[in-house]
């Protein structure tokens, strides 16, 4: 894409739509992507292993899948949780309107796709789900997650998978020196070259870590 990256805010590339079908929340669905957004073609491996490692979401208040892209996060969650509120952020237009499309298709009426600034300032998350975009380097990286994480309500998780190889370790460890106190981070899970980042929220009195079954 050159410079057209998918974190671009209006992606310059052809937009060639084309529909895919993916396993979302344990179901087939047909769903449409487009150029100029991550992962067109398929679900990739990192949200994959996430999926995967996480556990079912809260059933109810606002959950928060930060960097959507065209919605394999949003939309499993909207899906299994269809009480609660879905926001999927991202700066991407074509992949929020991907996102609005997909959810309109699939019958789910509990997404609200938009910008990081058009998330109300008084709004926080029984869950964030993210599979970062590591590519915009440290530093925007680092302030994304400390304009977000702090937005977890009390005895709440955030869960990140970031790959090995670019750099899973220094992030855990930057994540437990950044958060701290009243909060705590550890690898939830391994696979295919992948890590699983647990960042919980404690509240007063501190609450213990919960394992996965």
């Amino acid at each position: 894409m050159g410079d057209d990256h998918y974190f671009s805010a209006s992606p310059a590339s052809a937009e060639n739509l084309r529909r895919i079908r993916v396993t979302l929340a344990g179901s087939e669905a047909e769903v449409t992507t487009a150029g100029g957004v991550f992962s067109p073609d398929h679900i990739d491996s990192g949200t994959a292993v996430l999926l995967a490692n996480t556990p079912p979401p809260p059933p109810g208040g606002h959950l928060l899948d930060l960097g959507s892209g065209w919605g394999p996060i949003a939309l499993s969650l909207a899906i299994e949780s269809p009480h609660a509120t879905v926001w999927a952020v991202d700066v991407n237009e074509r992949a929020l309107d991907l996102v609005r499309r997909n959810a309109d298709s699939l019958g789910l009426e509990n997404v609200n796709a938009v910008r990081p600034d058009d998330v109300p300032d008084d709004v926080t998350f029984r869950t964030i789900r993210s599979n970062p975009p590591i590519r915009v380097g440290k530093h925007e990286l680092h302030g994304l997650l400390e304009r977000w994480i702090p937005r977890l309500d009390e005895r709440s998780d955030a869960w990140l998978v970031v790959q090995r190889n670019l750099g899973s370790d220094s992030l855990q460890r930057w994540l437990a020196a950044s958060f701290t106190p009243g909060y705590s981070v550890h690898r939830a899970a391994t696979g295919r070259g992948f890590r699983v980042l647990k960042v919980r929220k404690h509240g007063s009195p501190h609450t213990d870590e919960i394992s996965l079954p």
